[in-house]
């Protein structure tokens, strides 16, 4: 969406959700692990990784991947408030030059019935976003409101990674 010209290069980093940390250090950490082990195969690069997920009463909750754990997210997530966090590094491998931030968007999902569930899951949407939901398709039905960055939600803060990048050099406009 920025016009910028990219590679996607997956990382093999390991997440820890477990780390004792809170949740916007957590998310800087996971996304500083994902982009130094994506550093590590480009040289003179700037590199760009992220890690999103959710935090909702005192609970990290990541990407569901069966059935069942994606119900039992999407009842705890009904008709309250929670966080999307998502963290993001950019690395100069040239300079060694690194920041790191993490973006907060508040979301407030309604009142979910049971069959709006079931009918969701049965979609397979759910299983491979954090959160059980995306906001980008049918789990936008789900959000009463937000405070913050849509595109945070979506998995990519583009207004504060725009606002980074300046700091490298790199202009969006």
């Amino acid at each position: 969406m920025l016009g910028l010209p990219f590679i996607a290069d997956p990382s093999n980093y390991e997440e820890d959700m477990s780390l004792k940390l809170a949740p916007l250090a957590l998310a800087e950490v996971l996304s500083a692990g994902k982009t130094l082990d994506v550093a590590k195969r480009h040289k003179n690069a700037i590199v760009i990784g992220a890690d999103t997920f959710i935090a909702h009463k005192d609970k990290i909750l990541g990407k569901p991947y069966t059935p069942k754990k994606a119900r039992k997210m999407l009842r705890e997530l009904s008709g309250t408030v929670h966080s999307v966090i998502t963290g993001f590094t950019i690395i100069d491998t040239k300079s060694g030059k690194k920041i790191s931030k993490a973006v907060e968007t508040k979301v407030y999902f309604k009142k979910l019935a049971d069959r709006e569930i079931n009918n969701y899951i049965k979609t397979g949407e759910p299983l491979d976003k954090a959160g059980a939901y995306g906001i980008q398709d049918l789990g936008a039905i789900f959000i009463r409101k937000m405070e913050g960055e849509y595109f945070n939600v979506v998995g990519l803060p583009l207004f504060a990674l725009a606002e980074s990048l300046k700091e490298f050099g790199i202009f969006v406009l």
